[in-house]
This record gives C-alpha cells, sequence and structure tokens, in this order.
C-alpha cells in the first residue's frame, strides 16, 4: 500500500489532536506496564508525600512540555525518517506522561494546571527551530534531553527513599531519556551555542519551580 505524504494542514491537525490527548484529557493511557507495576507502597509522612507529589507533577509537566517539542519538530521536519523518530520518541514520552500522572493520583494530587502553557511553548519551539533545519532540531532534542536526564537524576535524589514506586517511574524514564538523547546525536545533532542552552535551562528552571506548586 502507497505511503500518504502528509500535507502541512495534515500535519497541524495531528498536531492539534496530540495537543488534545496531551493536556485536555486525564488518565493519558501508557501502551506500555508502569515500571511501578508490582512495587509496594510504602508509607510515606505528610511532607514525604509533599515533596514526591511536587516532583511528580514537575515531572509531569516535563513530559507535557516533551510532546510538543517532539510534535512541533515533527511538524516541520524535512526527512521523514527523522520525523519518525520525533514520532516514535513522543509515543514513548506520552507512556512517561501516563506513569507521572497515575502516580500523582495515587499520591492524591493532580498534574500543573499550566499544562496547556508548558505545551504550547514547547510545540512553538520545536517548531521554530526545526524550520532553521534537521540538524539544529535534533540539536534541540539531544540538549533538551540531555538536560533532562540530569534533572530526573536529581530528583532520584530527593525523592524519599522509602517512595519506590515513584522513584521505578523516574529511574526508567531517565533511562529513556539518555537514548533519546544518543538517538538525536546519532542521527546528526548539532551543538547549539552556549548562549542558547543557558536561555533552555533558565525557561527549565521556571517551568520546575512553577510546576512544583501549580
Amino acid at each position: 500500500m502507497k505511503t500518504r505524504n502528509l500535507t502541512p494542514i495534515d500535519r497541524l491537525i495531528s498536531g492539534i489532536d496530540s495537543a488534545l490527548k496531551t493536556v485536555a484529557t486525564s488518565n493519558a493511557p501508557a501502551a506500555r506496564p508502569n515500571p511501578a507495576a508490582g512495587i509496594a507502597e510504602n508509607p510515606l509522612s505528610a511532607k514525604e508525600i509533599m515533596h514526591s507529589t511536587g516532583l511528580m507533577r514537575v515531572n509531569h509537566a516535563g513530559e507535557v512540555a516533551a510532546q510538543g517539542l517532539y510534535q512541533g519538530h515533527a511538524a516541520v521536519a524535512r526527512d521523514k525518517n527523522i520525523e519518525q523518530q520525533m514520532n516514535n520518541a513522543a509515543t514513548e514520552e506520552l507512556d512517561h506522561l501516563g506513569w507521572c500522572e497515575e502516580r500523582l493520583a495515587e499520591l492524591g494530587s493532580r498534574p500543573s494546571r499550566l499544562s496547556p502553557l508548558w505545551y504550547a511553548g514547547a510545540f512553538a519551539i520545536g517548531a521554530a527551530s526545526g524550520v532553521l533545519g534537521d540538524k539544529w532540531s535534533l540539536g534541540f532534542i539531544e540538549e533538551t534531553e540531555n538536560q533532562v536526564s540530569r534533572h530526573l537524576s536529581g530528583h532520584l535524589e530527593e525523592l524519599p527513599a522509602t517512595d519506590a514506586r515513584s522513584r521505578a517511574i523516574v529511574r526508567h524514564m531517565r533511562d529513556e531519556e539518555e537514548q533519546h538523547g544518543a538517538n538525536a546525536r546519532s542521527a546528526g545533532a548539532a551543538a547549539l551555542p552556549v548562549p542558547i542552552r543557558q536561555l533552555m535551562r533558565l525557561g527549565a528552571r521556571v517551568m520546575t519551580r512553577t510546576a512544583y506548586w501549580f
């Protein structure tokens, strides 16, 4: 069967559909088993629950942004193989989204109320960088995933030692983010200028500090 070439309108509609699935629905579907499945829920103090909740809300917000970033890049990708790579990574990130949302519900909380903002901002950044060319789009992916991996490693240090369920999810997410970054590098990612990397870190700090509470 002949593969249909998507028009810009097709890609826009696909992007809108992805946005609705990401920010307008609850219980985001995960195609793969939750890494925390089978791990017992240990007792947590009120302070530990509050901190775990804040960290998992930040992680959920990061996965919302990841959906926007990958969909934004895929919408303007010139190389079909790179577009497919972006879409495949977005599918894995959707599982991360579902796992984080499930854990937040277990902790008696909810995702960030600013999810539409995180998605829209990331989509715009992804599409804008992608217009410059696939190598720059991949460069943004590689740098983003490197920063996210370090961020998740920090969360593994901060999460309560007894919160085994959250830790299992975050550890699995970190390993896959590292692989996404390596995939982008192997596909020909360009090294981003230092000022751009610093600006990305600043934006990430704003999002994490805000999403922790809201």
